[in-house]
């Protein structure tokens, strides 16, 4: 794969650390837990979305952008990390958020990533449940361009093929880190949601024929569902690397038993999964992505899913501001 052939700029503090989770791995009786730690890409607080930036950011100042839409759910880290993008590259940026949970609180609605937003200058407006938010960016877009502005859409979590190139090139580094560590690499797990990190961690790993299966964690939808949307970006992702039908309909594979009540919405597993990441191996998780992706991991390691003396990586995707909009989810003691 020639990644450079691709308009890019660099955004993100690359290649992010590749770690043994020693003490997880003990307490929960194997396997070898190792993390990727993407919440270490450096922009606004890190995460997966910033990979995906470098490509769709490169191709916006190619086009000659001079303004950024996207939307997300309220707490989104993809409009967290796109509004720092934007504003580190002298863009205007508007934000389209909807209200996928109906919560009220303050905190979900104002703190978190919602107050990084607008600490990188975006532009933040709402939109209810349900919307077509697609068609809402689009009716943006032309009102920006009958003012004279030059805008470019980015799709919710930078999912399109484009943006699944950081992926793409994610499973280069991250094989090449295991090569180096001597580190055969059993599985990966991680969350996904809008299809874009799974579908290019995929690509990539197909494209260079790595033989590594990949498990998506949804957060979102149904298992069939989420492996048709994936599978489809995956399957463009690879033709748009100049590997097409290295992608197979079995290579994609999404487990949705951790969703709970909804896309957001808190449940007693991420809660545990959460607490267990910060206390065994101080590190955070996010409520909505990699809490839920973790918990399914952790109930799949109870249940016998990995060979004990298997590795396998977990793909941190970051968003660990979130929680502060989560704040009532985790009765914590002792504070006085």
């Amino acid at each position: 794969m020639h990644i450079s052939r691709f308009a890019r700029v660099r955004l993100g503090h690359l290649p992010t650390p590749l770690e043994a989770l020693p003490r997880l791995s003990k307490q929960l009786g194997g396997p070898n837990i190792f993390i990727k730690r993407d919440d270490c890409t450096g922009l606004s607080t890190g995460g997966n979305k910033t990979r995906k930036l470098e490509f769709l950011m490169g191709e916006a100042l190619a086009l000659g952008a001079d303004t950024i839409i996207t939307q997300g759910a309220t707490q989104s880290n993809h409009a967290r990390q796109t509004a720092a993008a934007a504003a580190k590259l002298g863009l205007a940026c508007h934000i389209l958020l909807e209200d996928r949970t109906g919560y009220t609180s303050p905190d979900y609605n104002f703190n978190g990533n919602v107050l990084l937003d607008r600490l990188h200058g975006a532009t933040v407006s709402k939109r209810p449940r349900d919307a077509n938010m697609n068609s809402e960016m689009e009716v943006l877009a032309a009102e920006l361009r009958a003012a004279g502005k030059k805008p470019y859409i980015i799709p919710g979590g930078g999912s399109n093929p484009v943006g699944a190139l950081g992926y793409a090139n994610c499973a280069l580094e991250l094989v090449a880190q295991a090569n180096d560590a001597g580190l055969k690499i059993d599985h990966i797990v991680q969350a996904t949601g809008s299809a874009g990190t799974q579908a290019g961690l995929v690509a990539g790993l197909c494209a260079i024929n790595a033989n590594i299966p990949v498990l998506g964690i949804s957060v979102r939808a149904p298992r069939e569902r989420q492996e048709e949307s994936v599978y489809r970006l995956a399957t463009a992702t690879a033709e748009l690397l100049g590997a097409p039908g290295a992608v197979l309909r079995e290579h994609i594979v999404a487990n949705s038993d951790y969703v709970g009540e909804g896309y957001g919405l808190p449940t007693d597993a991420m809660v545990e999964a959460v607490k267990m990441f910060a206390r065994f191996e101080g590190l955070l998780l996010d409520p909505v992505y990699t809490g839920k992706g973790a918990a399914g991991f952790i109930d799949l390691i109870r249940k016998g899913r990995f060979e004990k003396d298997s590795n396998v990586v977990f793909l941190h995707t970051g968003g660990s501001a979130g929680l502060f909009g989560y704040s009532d989810s985790f009765a914590l003691p002792g504070y006085k």
